[in-house]
Parts: C-alpha cells; sequence; structure tokens
C-alpha cells in the first residue's frame, strides 16, 4: 500500500511539472488575449462617452447659426455692408450673442469671402477685414447649405470648430454667419488618465490629443498629395506638419497596435477607432499594453501557483484519506443547516407577501382618500375665489338696494299725492332691481356648491352666460371686457357645467388680472370644432406667460401674484377638472402678443328635449 501510495505521489508531481511547462509555454498568449479584449472593451466605452461629449458639444451650437442668419438686423447688414453705424450694431450683438453662447467667435462674410462684421472687432486679432473665402465652411454656406470645418485660425492661431450658415436676403444668399467653437475645454479632460484620445482629420493629422507632442503629427504618411490638400484650405495655417513615428501591427484580426516611438522609449498601445461621418472625424482611443501584458505575466505566474498548490492540495488529500468520514459528516450537517435556512428563508417570503398585501390595501384606500381630498381641494378653491369675489359683490348688491329704497320712498310720496301711474313705475323699476339681485345670488350659489361627477351635454353658451354673471365684477374692477365668438352653429361638450364654469371663472379672472394696466383690455373668447373635440380658446393681451414659469403654472400652490391675491390653486384645479372630463387645458403665448389658454373637450350633441341650464 505504502508502494501504491508513493507511485501515485510521484505521478502527481510528474503531471505537476507537465502542467506548469504547459501553462508557461502557451499560457502568457492566452491570457493576454484575455486582458487586451478587456482592455478595448474599456477603450470600446470610453471611446462612445468622447464621441458622445464632442457630438454633444457640436450639436448645441448647429442651429444657432441659422438662427443669426435669420436676424433682421443681420440681414439689414449685408444689404449694406458700408454702413458703419449697422456695422457697429453688428459688431456689438454679435459679442454679446458670443459671450451668452460661451463660444469663440462669430462673425459675417459677404459673397466675396470678406468678414464685416465679428465679435472680436474690438481685439487686436480683429477678424473685420479678413478673406476667408478659402474655407469649406465659407463654399457650402455659400452654395445654400450648412458648412462644418475643423481648423486651425490663421488669425487668431487658435483652434476651433466651424458653423456656416447662409444668409438669405429675398431669396437670394447675400452673406455668410460662421461661428466658431473652441473644443480646448473638452481636450483637458483628456489629460492624466490610463489612456490617450486622439482626433484625426481625413487626412490622418492629430489636431486634438492629451499629449502636446503629438500635435499635428500624422499618423499617416504625409504625402504631397495629402499636404496640397491640407494646404489649399489653411486648416492649420503655418503649423509644421509632420509624421508620428509609428508601427502597426494585427493582433487576433480584429483588433489593432500600434507601436509609438518617442525621445525616451517606445510604447506599444491598443487602438480603439470610430469615425464622425458629419465632422469627418476619427476618434481614436490609445490604451497601453504594458498594464494588460503585465497582468498576463502575473495571471501566468498565478496560474501555475495554483497548480502547485492544487497538487499539494491532492497530495495532502491522498495523505489525509482517514478523515473522509469526518468530512461526510461536515458535509451532511452542511445541508442539514441548508434546509433549514431554506425554511426559513421560505416564512420570512410568506411574511413579507402578507406585508405587500396589506400596504397595497393600505394605497387603495390611501388613493380613495385622494379623490376625497382633491373633491374638497376644488370646493376650497371655488370657496376661495367667492371670498376674493366678496368686496365687489358687496357693492353689486348695495347700488341695486339703494336705488331699491329710493324708488320705495318715491313711490309712497306719489302714491300720497295721487300721482298712481308714476308710482306703479318705481314700482316696476324695484321688481326689476330685485331680479337682478337674485339672478346674481343664483348664479353664485350654484358655483359655490359642490357637483356630482356625472358627465352630460353642456353647451358652451350657456355656460358662458353664467360666467359672465360671476365674473362681471372683476371685468368691471380691470376696465376689461369679453369679445365672444361661438359660432353660429351651437357647440356642446360633455363636461359639468358648475365645474366648467369654475374652470372659465379662474382663467377669465387670471386674464383680468394679466391686462390690469395694459393698453389693450380686450379678453377674447373663441370657439371651433375641429374632428371628435370643440376648441375653447381664451387669449389676452397682457405680457404672456414667461419660460421660468411656462413648465410650473399648473402646479399646485403656485402663483405669480403677491401675499394674499391667491392660493396658488385656480389653473391647478382647472387642469384637474379637464383632465376628469377626459379633455386637455394647455397653456402658450399668442405669436401677436399676450398668453392663450385652450380647452379641448369632447364634443356632443345637446337632445332636443334636453334642459339647457344644467348644473352638477
Amino acid at each position: 500500500m505504502r508502494i501504491k501510495s508513493n507511485r501515485t505521489l510521484w505521478f502527481l508531481a510528474l503531471g505537476t511539472v507537465l502542467a506548469c511547462s504547459l501553462i508557461a509555454l502557451y499560457g502568457s498568449s492566452h491570457f493576454s488575449r484575455i486582458f487586451i479584449a478587456e482592455a478595448a472593451a474599456r477603450g470600446q466605452n470610453t471611446l462612445r462617452l468622447a464621441i458622445a461629449i464632442l457630438e454633444g458639444e457640436l450639436a448645441r451650437y448647429e442651429k444657432l447659426p441659422e438662427l443669426v442668419a435669420d436676424d433682421e438686423d443681420i440681414r439689414a447688414l449685408v444689404r449694406d455692408p458700408g454702413d458703419s453705424s449697422r456695422i457697429e450694431q453688428a459688431n456689438a450683438y454679435l459679442k454679446s450673442i458670443n459671450t451668452l453662447l460661451e463660444s469663440s467667435d462669430i462673425y459675417v462674410m459677404v459673397p466675396d469671402g470678406t468678414t464685416i462684421a465679428a465679435s472680436n472687432a474690438d481685439t487686436d486679432t480683429s477678424f473685420v477685414g479678413e478673406n476667408f473665402q478659402y474655407r469649406p465652411y465659407f463654399r457650402d454656406a455659400l452654395d445654400g447649405g450648412i458648412g462644418r470645418f475643423f481648423a486651425l485660425g490663421t488669425t487668431s492661431l487658435k483652434r476651433g470648430y466651424y458653423f456656416g450658415a447662409p444668409v438669405w436676403v429675398d431669396d437670394a444668399i447675400a452673406g455668410v454667419v460662421v461661428f466658431k467653437l473652441d473644443l480646448d475645454s473638452i481636450e483637458q479632460t483628456w489629460r492624466g488618465a490610463d489612456y490617450e484620445i486622439i482626433v484625426t482629420d481625413p487626412e490622418g493629422i492629430i489636431f486634438m490629443t492629451g499629449r502636446p507632442e503629438w500635435m499635428y503629427k500624422g499618423l499617416l504618411t504625409l504625402s504631397p498629395d495629402r499636404l496640397s490638400r491640407t494646404a489649399a484650405t489653411r486648416r492649420y495655417a503655418d503649423a509644421i506638419l509632420q509624421d508620428l513615428p509609428v508601427q502597426r501591427t494585427a493582433y487576433d484580426d480584429d483588433l489593432e497596435l500600434m507601436s509609438i516611438s518617442s525621445d525616451d522609449a517606445t510604447r506599444e498601445y491598443l487602438v480603439v477607432a470610430q469615425e464622425m461621418p458629419e465632422a469627418e472625424w476619427t476618434v481614436k482611443v490609445l490604451l497601453d499594453t504594458a498594464s494588460a501584458r503585465g497582468q498576463a505575466v502575473i495571471s501566468t505566474i498565478a496560474a501555475v501557483l495554483i497548480v502547485v498548490l492544487g497538487a499539494m492540495a491532492t497530495a495532502i488529500y491522498l495523505q489525509r484519506r482517514a478523515r473522509l468520514s469526518y468530512r461526510l459528516q461536515v458535509q451532511k450537517d452542511a445541508q442539514e443547516q441548508l434546509e433549514r435556512r431554506v425554511a426559513e428563508r421560505t416564512n420570512d417570503l410568506a411574511s413579507l407577501n402578507r406585508q405587500l398585501e396589506r400596504e397595497v390595501a393600505e394605497r387603495r384606500s390611501t388613493e380613495v382618500q385622494l379623490r376625497r381630498t382633491q373633491s374638497d381641494l376644488v370646493q376650497a378653491g371655488k370657496l376661495a375665489a367667492l371670498g376674493q369675489m366678496s368686496a365687489a359683490l358687496s357693492h353689486e348688491f348695495n347700488q341695486p338696494l339703494g336705488a331699491a329704497k329710493n324708488y320705495a320712498d318715491n313711490a309712497r310720496i306719489l302714491i300720497e299725492r295721487d300721482r298712481i301711474p308714476e308710482a306703479s313705475e318705481n314700482i316696476a323699476r324695484i321688481s326689476s332691481l330685485i331680479d337682478r339681485m337674485a339672478s346674481i345670488s343664483r348664479h353664485l350659489r350654484n358655483f359655490s356648491r359642490k357637483p356630482h361627477q356625472k358627465l352630460r351635454p353642456v353647451l358652451l353658451s350657456d355656460v358662458l352666460d353664467d360666467t359672465q354673471e360671476i365674473v362681471a365684477w372683476r371685468l368691471a374692477a380691470a376696465k376689461a371686457e369679453l369679445d365672444i365668438e361661438l359660432g353660429a352653429t351651437p357647440l356642446a361638450v360633455m363636461a359639468g357645467s358648475v365645474r366648467l364654469q369654475q374652470v372659465l371663472v379662474n382663467i377669465i379672472s387670471n386674464a383680468a388680472d394679466a391686462v390690469d394696466g395694459f393698453g389693450n383690455r380686450t379678453i377674447k373668447i373663441r370657439a371651433e370644432r375641429e374632428d371628435h373635440q370643440v376648441l375653447l380658446h381664451i387669449r389676452d393681451h397682457g405680457p404672456g406667460i414667461g419660460e421660468d414659469i411656462a413648465g410650473r403654472i399648473f402646479d399646485p400652490f403656485f402663483s405669480t401674484k403677491g401675499v394674499g391675491k391667491g392660493l396658488g390653486l385656480g389653473l391647478s384645479i382647472s387642469y384637474n377638472i379637464i383632465k376628469d372630463f377626459g379633455g386637455s387645458l394647455s397653456a402658450q403665448n399668442h405669436p401677436d402678443g399676450g398668453a392663450e389658454f385652450t380647452i379641448a373637450l369632447d364634443a356632443t350633441e345637446m337632445p332636443a328635449h334636453a334642459i339647457l341650464e344644467t348644473f352638477q
């Protein structure tokens, strides 16, 4: 038995030596492929991020030249490029736009390529008077397209990416507006990393890199054709162009390795590249393979150690075979413990499931409470509006009451004097005043009560008539008037009369606040039918909706009014009411000035036997 055990150990030792020899012979190349492939994957992520940043930076400014070219002052300038006052005005305008957009330079050129206005007109490197007709971005824009080009400025000697757009005047191109972007800030973020990012032009010349010594070096041989094409556009002005000493080798067919020689040493890089067709760039990420190859050596050594340790463990196992029964017992105990843990985890999951069911029930209860609270909030908004109306409505009631008392006193005197016809006329006037106060009271009573939730056909004309009764005081206070156009055909929508009336009261009251103090105080209400919907447009001639609040006007408790002048709930409640109707409420600035609110509701037909004045 002893001889057999020694023979087994000898075979084990021989197998260990053979395995270590094979690992040492083939393991290094195998692990190198693995770690270089991992480096390539990291490089692809870095490459995608770098391209996304470059494309995002270019996209920020791509459409801006067209906007500036469409400016009336710029068009007037290219019509009369000799007008000095327009040139000074354009220089100031371009400088302000350049400062606001944080671009490098903005300038305007006439068709012969001469720059007539620029954002840097007041600097030592002014472009005014310079001729850039040899630049491709100028020629492309002059042909009616959008010019794009990356180059080293011949005047400023600063790198930049250029966008050019034509200036159209009377269906003809009278000039070109050019934006120059500075991409140095992006390049600075590439320095200090464990990889190198470079960007090359169509001729293979590096113009963006974190390594200054590589700038304006060619990855491709700078043949006379490449140099002449580069010189024709003066892409790099007077910069000295040289070849970068590189050697390329293929690795595993789909990967490229590049060795770059410098003064002190030669370094090998893994190259991951992708083109940016619109910019005519090629972005490359260079990863130093020294780390990957070092990891491969370490992994090979680790594999050898693992084999040696495995052999030692096997030898120990063979020597301690007597303890096998103990280990089996340990495994059995471990299995039993695992089964207990599974049972405990099953109980925990069952308890968690029950807790989840309770939470679902609580959430449903909360949703019911939320709907109830929303309904109370709608009512609170209406009562708040009624509270704001109280002073004006007191005035509305006091006037008829005072007039009625005067008419009653006069009627008594007339009766005493036996002037019955005149007394009867006074009594008729008293009755008319009482009818007016009853009408106002009826509308306010209907407006303040809580509506039911059922929708029914509602005539817009009826709802607007009732709304005018309620907002008349506010319109009078703002000296505003309504201009209503509902069309010849009565329009009916699926809604609730009172809730729709509340929406109109909120929007018209806000419109009255908006036009208060302005010259044109007309609030125009126009209705139209479009397919299966009725669109109700409410437009004022006030200051409009500011860009900083456009996205928040329908938020609860958001208000631009002063303290005590509103709860900030009107538009939020109105938005939810229209949404409950299955419609939509939107707000935008009208092209001719002022704000315009649009209510879209499902159109319907009013039954012939329906009662016209229905409230929920």
